[in-house]
């Protein structure tokens, strides 16, 4: 009884208790999302497209001698596009969005139309576009005591995965969904060599996204729990077009260096160093005495350049830039590209097993040197390799012997050869049957290729033998 009477006195208290606390049921997103959602803009594009009318007879001078009344075809038509972005910052007039890139490309020749959460239509024009990371910055002009709310940037560089990630943008914008809401996870950081096709950017270190984000969404903000921007909505894996849960958003520490050069000068400055870098394996990492599969080789040093003068040499490993270890290539063209110009910086390499340390004074990277250094024999743009003799130092450093070939010492992304499975290290030994003593022979012998399809036969870096057909692209 005595039980009964305390675990009654017990409940008693606690109900009293609890009923004067407040109930408090509400979404922790809703702060998040009241305090920045206005911040989402709705992009439109409007631009022509050029119409093939060539063959349609309607054109045709001749026709139209007989039949001047009949109305030519159009010549062009126009087309739309839409997307979303964010307000980051406001200068008086001036309202800068951010967005990317393939969201309002199109809009240099045509129009841009901004709304704002309040209905509001702006015309804007375009600041910078930046393919190489897919961004863009974008402008409005708003009345002199019209104040807009700008969404806070976050620190990317923190993110970690599992954490809360909040996405805000314009899915499928012919449905009016504007500033719809998902949440989800942060899936993975760093995804890189993802393929969205021929304008694939080139500087990749994506944050993967379980919120949902669809056609429409790009170029709006993805978030943390604090409400700060962390990426820039941009792509999506997908078999039908539609959010199956791999979303990817361009970090926002990224963002903020093309942000600020595209404002200040119009293009992004990025620096350059004049290798050509090849991933590490496990094959490698063996072969090279390495302690983990992580930094990148160097696959090739171009003329003049800082790397060049560094001293750095085809066979090296570069395992730490300015300090910070190299996990990667997509890594490592971020860092070299995002790196201060003019100033020396230390580079941590690995030469046949033993550690340096070069300084290199960095450039800042143009077409004219792009140019010059990208241009490449057109056989070896056809198959997608760069060879080098058996006597060569890079065969000699990596033990490559073979009774007669050339030596692969790259191979290109998304090539022929890399389709069909050569790798740096390679020997190619013969060309449709015909053998290749030398890079003489080797170049001679793509450039009479007459059909589409080459037979390779090639030893491989087990000392194993095969044939490899190849399918070109020509």
């Amino acid at each position: 009884m005595k039980k009964l009477i305390t675990l009654s006195l017990v409940l008693l208290i606690f109900t009293s208790v609890t009923a004067q606390l407040p109930l408090t049921l509400e979404s922790p997103f809703v702060k998040v999302v009241e305090n920045i959602r206005e911040s989402v803009v709705n992009i439109q594009v409007e631009y022509e497209v050029k119409m093939d009318t060539g063959q349609l007879p309607f054109n045709d001078e001749f026709f139209r001698f007989f039949f001047p009344d009949i109305p030519r075809a159009p010549q062009s038509r126009k087309s739309y596009s839409m997307g979303s972005g964010f307000i980051f910052d406001q200068d008086g007039k001036d309202v800068y969005i951010i967005t990317n890139n393939h969201v309002v490309q199109e809009g240099q020749e045509g129009e841009i139309t901004v709304t704002l959460a309040d209905k509001a239509k702006y015309e804007a024009e375009i600041v910078g576009l930046d393919s190489e990371t897919d961004l863009a910055v974008i402008k409005i002009e708003v009345e002199d005591s019209e104040e807009v709310v700008e969404a806070p940037l976050g620190n990317s560089d923190e993110i970690k995965v599992g954490a809360w990630a909040i996405a805000i943008g314009n899915p499928f914008g012919q449905l009016g969904l504007d500033r719809t809401v998902t949440v989800g996870v942060i899936s993975a950081t760093g995804r890189s060599n993802l393929n969205f096709g021929q304008d694939s950017p080139i500087y990749q270190d994506y944050i993967q996204t379980d919120a949902a984000i669809n056609p429409g969404n790009s170029g709006g903000p993805l978030l943390n729990i604090k409400g700060e921007v962390i990426g820039v909505n941009a792509a999506i894996t997908t078999p039908n077009r539609g959010n199956v849960g791999i979303g990817f958003a361009i970090p926002i520490n990224m963002a903020k260096k093309v942000v600020t050069d595209l404002i200040d000068v119009g293009k992004v400055r990025r620096a350059y160093l004049g290798i050509r870098p090849q991933e590490i394996t496990p094959e490698l990492k063996e072969s090279l005495e390495l302690k983990e599969v992580a930094g990148v080789l160097v696959a090739q040093v171009m003329e003049d350049t800082p790397a060049e003068k560094a001293g750095l040499k085809a066979g090296d490993v570069i395992l730490e830039f300015n300090g910070k270890k190299i996990p990667n290539v997509s890594k490592f063209m971020i860092t070299v590209a995002n790196s201060k110009i003019g100033e020396e910086i230390p580079l941590k390499i690995s030469r046949n097993g033993k550690i340096k340390t070069l300084t290199v004074e960095l450039t800042e990277r143009n077409e004219d040197i792009l140019a010059k250094n990208s241009s490449k024999p057109q056989e070896e743009k056809l198959l997608g390799v760069e060879v080098t003799s058996l006597d060569s130092e890079f065969a000699e450093r990596y033990n490559i012997e073979a009774d007669y070939g050339v030596v692969i010492t790259s191979v290109s992304t998304d090539s022929p050869a890399r389709k069909a499975g050569l790798e740096a290290g390679m020997v190619i030994m013969e060309i449709d049957n015909e053998p290749v003593k030398n890079v003489k022979d080797f170049k001679k012998a793509l450039a009479d290729l007459k059909k589409d399809v080459v037979l390779l036969r090639v030893k491989t870096r087990d000392d194993n033998y095969m044939f490899v057909a190849i399918k070109l692209d020509k």
